[in-house]
């Protein structure tokens, strides 16, 4: 973890594009809430396929326009070189300066997966097309990504997006604080130095959970599955249980040096912010942790 405690810590919130104007109201009232911690940048997903694109834009230069920096996800599934450029110039022309570059999910019933096929791919044509304009952020797995036929394998990609140009990754979220460290100790073996920050999820509905778990590949450790299991629909139960465990590994985490934080916060303001007033970020550049 060493290579981690170099960097200045940063602290995000993470965004979908809402698609009802009730929808745009809730996430208003969202981001001013998040906004009065100064979060260091918000971002904001790109659907399957590119999917949300309109929606994405649209959310990104609002919140953007607010005053707080934010990220525009951008996946090369589904999309053309031309396509993404274009995206890049509306992004570049509006003052964006950070993007996550992701590969991207293929949308069900979508042949091809486009011109560009993989992360470290599209991270290199950002550099070739709009040069250091962007700091780009690319996707980190500590349990490694479902799709990878191995742990190797896994690392390698990484390190591919690492050389094709990006500045820092973000993970996957995860409840095992040991996976995390674990990870970071082959990058670093590897030579790999990048500001790599922890994604957190706030456990706030566990049947969500387990759902949102089995896409992406993420474990919920039995121990944490069957205490959640035991409140069955006493809601209140599992957002206190949830709100200590996830706040217990934050400290762990950034007491061993973990960069930041960034926060998944499904379009949602109070899991997240309870986890924050916990950890005491409210003044975190005068906390060690």
């Amino acid at each position: 973890m060493e290579s981690q405690k170099q960097f200045k810590r940063r602290f995000s919130f993470e965004f979908f594009p809402p698609k009802t104007d009730q929808g745009k109201e809730k996430l208003q009232g969202v981001r001013n809430r998040l906004a009065e911690v100064d979060p260091d940048f918000f971002s904001v997903t790109f659907g399957a396929g590119g999917s949300t694109r309109d929606r994405t834009i649209e959310t990104v230069l609002n919140l953007h326009n607010q005053g707080i920096s934010t990220a525009p996800h951008l996946s090369c599934v589904g999309g053309t070189r031309d396509t993404i450029a274009e995206l890049l110039d509306i992004y570049k022309e509006s003052g964006v300066n950070r993007i996550v570059a992701l590969r991207g999910d293929m949308p069900s019933g979508m042949g091809a997966a486009g011109e560009l096929r993989y992360a470290n791919e599209l991270v290199e044509f950002i550099r070739e097309h709009s040069g250091d304009t962007f700091n780009l952020e690319v996707a980190a797995y500590p349990e490694f990504h479902p799709q990878a036929r191995n742990a190797e394998e896994d690392l390698r990609n990484f390190e591919r997006k690492v050389k094709a140009g990006a500045n820092s990754a973000i993970t996957q979220y995860f409840f095992n604080a040991d996976s995390y460290f674990y990870f970071i100790d082959r990058l670093e073996k590897m030579g790999i130095t990048i500001p790599v920050v922890p994604g957190i999820m706030p456990i706030v509905n566990f049947s969500s959970l387990v759902r949102f778990s089995d896409m992406c590949g993420a474990e919920i450790p039995r121990w944490i599955r069957k205490q959640l299991e035991s409140y069955g629909d006493d809601s209140d139960s599992i957002k206190k249980f949830g709100e200590e465990v996830v706040t217990r590994m934050c400290e762990r985490l950034l007491a061993a040096g973990a960069p930041g934080l960034h926060f998944y916060t499904l379009n949602q303001a109070d899991a997240s912010l309870k986890i924050w007033n916990n950890l005491g970020l409210a003044n975190r550049d005068k906390i060690s942790f």
